[in-house]
């Protein structure tokens, strides 16, 4: 995905536990996560200051709400970002662990 002339990329760094949203190659925000067996935690989501107002945060969780979906997992969204952003995604509360 492309704004202008810069790269957007959404990677998952599993290793660290974290989807890495890369502008031009560069780390500009992440959103953590933790797997325990078929539930997906989202505690955190930060994008950096200097990349805001790009919707980033948005593509990290819609990239790791499919994924969720895509693997047959429930996700429970302790990050307030990430809740607010189903809220405005009612497609996505379906995944959500009640």
């Amino acid at each position: 995905m492309s704004r202008g002339a810069e790269s957007i990329e959404i990677t998952d760094n599993a290793e660290r536990h974290r989807y890495e949203v890369l502008v031009d190659d560069a780390v500009a925000g992440f959103l953590e996560y933790s797997v325990d067996g078929e539930v997906v935690t989202m505690p955190h989501t930060v994008v950096d200051p200097a990349f805001s107002g790009r919707g980033l945060a948005g593509m990290l969780a819609r990239r790791a709400l499919d994924d969720a979906a895509a693997a047959g997992r429930t996700v429970v969204p302790t990050c307030s970002f990430v809740a607010r952003w189903i809220t405005k995604h009612p497609e996505y509360e379906r995944l959500v662990r009640h």
